[in-house]
């Protein structure tokens, strides 16, 4: 009698483990931000806990901030916001940027800058995504729009350094005018 609850405590332990493990690998990954994309709403080398399977059941909405396959490396991982989605039109100006026709206010974005006054169309399965530090133009305005395929997950807490921990902030009411154009 003893051996088989010995033997039933093994089966749920690698029950676990298993569980965990794919929890773990599949599900949450943890990504090292090293660059100042996302400043100043995410520091430069923070730790960041990414949602691999966010879009499993509905698609990125604007102001996700998202994990990218960086589209000239897609070795590489970088991380973005999402402004625009399928069927947008994006315009730029030197300091604005307007979605559908409505000119955003953006809260998490420290110095406004755009190189050029420039319009985009988002294709269908794509994304436009933007730094929130826009003077680094590392993003849809110098490499288009990122397939859906690209998007590795959606990026929900910065867990380290621990005194940098938080909710990473989906900004929802910078994006409710911004009606769907498709």
């Amino acid at each position: 009698m003893k051996r088989s609850h010995f033997t039933r405590e093994i089966i749920e332990l690698i029950a676990i483990t298993l569980l965990l493990f794919i929890v773990i690998r599949f599900i949450i990954h943890g990504y090292h931000m090293q660059s100042t994309s996302m400043q100043p709403e995410i520091s430069s080398d923070a730790y960041i806990m990414v949602n691999r399977t966010s879009y499993m059941f509905g698609g990125p909405q604007r102001g996700d901030a998202v994990v990218v396959h960086y589209p000239p490396n897609p070795n590489i991982d970088v991380m973005a916001r999402i402004v625009g989605l399928p069927g947008d039109v994006i315009k730029t100006d030197s300091t604005h940027l307007t979605i559908n026709g409505v000119v955003l206010q953006e809260p998490y974005v420290q110095k406004a800058f755009n190189p050029e006054a420039r319009e985009w169309k988002v294709p269908a399965n794509s994304y436009f995504v933007l730094n929130d530090n826009r003077p680094m133009t590392d993003d849809s305005r110098s490499w288009g729009t990122v397939s859906s395929d690209m998007v590795v997950g959606k990026a929900v807490i910065v867990f380290w350094p621990v005194n940098a921990w938080k909710i990473i902030n989906n900004y929802p009411s910078v994006f409710s005018q911004v009606k769907d154009n498709h």
